[in-house]
This record gives C-alpha cells, sequence and structure tokens, in this order.
C-alpha cells in the first residue's frame, strides 16, 4: 500500500505544470524629467478688517441674561458685553480700541443689589434608638 501511495505521489508530481515564467520582463520606463517653475512672486492684498455682529441670551425660568455686540472698521473697534449677577444688578461693560491705543473699557451697573434673606429652617433631630 505504501508503494502505491508513494507512485501516485511521484505521478502527480510529475504532471503538475512547472511555474516558469513566460519569458517577458518589461522595459523600465523613465521618470519624466521635473520641470522646474519659479514660485509666483506676489502678496496678497487684505483690505482693512470690518465686521459687526450681535447676540443675546435672555433664558428667564434660568434666570440667564447676557450678550455681546461689536463693531470693526479697521484699526477702530468698539463694542459692549453685559450679563445679569446673581445679586440682580446688569453689569455693563462698553469698550473701544482704537489703533495703538489698547483695550478702554468702562463698567457700569444697573440695579440695586439684592440679598434676599433666609429664614433657618428645622434643626436636625436625630431620631432615637430604642434598645
Amino acid at each position: 500500500m505504501k508503494v502505491v501511495l508513494a507512485l501516485t505521489l511521484v505521478a502527480a508530481a510529475m504532471a503538475a505544470p512547472s511555474r516558469r515564467g513566460y519569458g517577458f520582463s518589461p522595459a523600465p520606463v523613465p521618470a519624466p524629467a521635473p520641470s522646474y517653475r519659479p514660485a509666483p512672486s506676489y502678496r496678497p492684498t487684505y483690505g482693512p478688517a470690518q465686521y459687526s455682529f450681535d447676540w443675546a441670551v435672555n433664558d428667564a425660568p434660568s434666570g440667564n441674561d447676557f450678550g455681546h455686540e461689536e463693531t470693526r472698521n479697521g484699526d477702530n473697534t468698539q463694542g459692549s458685553y453685559y450679563v445679569q449677577l446673581p445679586d440682580g444688578r446688569l453689569q455693563r461693560v462698553t469698550y473701544t480700541v482704537n489703533g495703538g491705543s489698547g483695550y478702554v473699557a468702562e463698567v457700569t451697573y444697573q440695579g440695586e443689589a439684592q440679598f434676599p434673606t433666609y429664614s433657618a429652617g428645622p434643626s436636625y433631630r436625630p431620631t432615637p434608638a430604642y434598645g
């Protein structure tokens, strides 16, 4: 039985096709020569900055009330922002920036500060332990 198996394997190996190539190998294709162009000599020109925006949030259930508005034309900027403070006042900051003068702000408050009084609730009394 071993002999028959060995002869079958030898016959199968001889009948298998060989793995030789077809003798064709493509010729290498040379890379194209790089073409160099000088970088364009231009400098983008931008005009002076100009914008204007504003936004606000006023949510009565949560007590949030704040916002911001700003306008800019070139080196001159002006705007303001505000926020409702926990003591009930409205704090507003009005500012300007004119060229190299820096940030100049004025802070104002509207309303009267209110501090509600709280009454102390019942003190904690531990439950007596019976034993």
